[in-house]
């Protein structure tokens, strides 16, 4: 077994690249896996340019056409859900630090399964949060209240020694400032357990085209809580890379890792235009 020692974007199942990491080797874990939705999940990036004989009409009459830049997607169905994550939140409890913390971004149709699972595995007294991610995007139903949240669930390795800084955490302003006094409204106030954030914009610069991609907004409240710089992070299920984007922009290390061809490219390349801003340190992708 190893410790890391340079940042990584590793290709391949996590159940079998995460037991060559020794004990104890990340202090954060946010693990996103797909979210059991029955369905296959696919995202489409266009680019649109002008063109007189173009199939779009614009402002002032002006005619576009659309390329297809990126088309995504992935399965997102399940028939075991809980036997596909128990091992790897066995070698997930396994590879946290004695002061590490868990967040595991959920579905909230299985969030109540998946909770009970981690009590077993670390402990009902390891519990400390469930984060209600709410956002108000997407489409509508009139015969339900329409779903527009997700769950993280928050675990520690040990309930007597794990590293939160709430002063570390970017402030958020108060919804009624005149209750509270000037100097509190210009400070803002620490996160609750409920996070109103949007998701992440189709036209921002944050924007991959990866299907099910996380805003760097929430995961960076994760790290600057739960982390110190220099401290190690890992995301076993990294997607489109934001925890590995993240960490490189508040000076932590970072290890990705996913089985998906596709998902490192698209990792690689979004941490290969930070490598122009800042330029990386020890990044290596295998």
């Amino acid at each position: 077994m190893e410790r890391p020692d340079a940042d990584a974007i590793l290709l391949g199942d996590n159940l079998q690249v995460l037991p060559r990491f020794a004990d104890g080797s990340f202090q954060l874990v946010y693990a996103d896996p797909p979210f059991n939705t029955g369905k296959r999940q696919a995202r489409r990036t266009l680019a649109t340019v002008a063109d007189e004989a173009g199939e779009r009409t614009g402002f002032g009459g002006r005619r576009y056409r659309s390329t297809l830049l990126v088309e995504s997607s992935y399965s997102d169905s399940f028939e075991d859900y809980l036997g596909f994550l128990e091992p790897r939140l066995r070698e997930i409890h396994r590879l946290l630090a004695p002061t590490g913390t868990l967040y595991l971004h959920l579905d909230y149709r299985e969030a109540h399964y998946v909770k009970l699972l981690l009590d077993e595995l670390f402990g009902r007294e390891c519990f400390l949060n469930e984060l209600v991610w709410a956002y108000d995007y997407g489409a509508r139903t009139k015969r339900r209240w329409p779903a527009k949240h997700d769950t993280i669930l928050v675990y520690v390795r040990d309930p007597g020694r794990y590293h939160f800084d709430a002063e570390a955490v970017e402030r958020e302003p108060y919804m009624a400032p005149g209750l509270v006094t000037a100097e509190k409204a210009a400070r803002g106030k620490l996160p609750t357990d409920v996070w109103w954030h949007t998701i992440v914009s189709p036209t921002g610069m944050e924007k991959t085209g990866y299907p099910s991609q996380k805003p760097e907004g929430i995961v960076g409240r994760m790290l600057q809580a739960s982390t110190r710089p220099g401290d190690w992070c890992l995301d076993p299920f990294a997607g489109s890379g934001t925890l590995g984007a993240v960490a490189r922009k508040l000076g932590r290390r970072f290890v990705l890792v996913d089985e998906s061809a596709e998902a490192v490219a698209v990792a690689t390349r979004r941490l290969g235009k930070l490598d122009q801003e800042s330029p990386l340190r020890g990044r290596k992708a295998v």
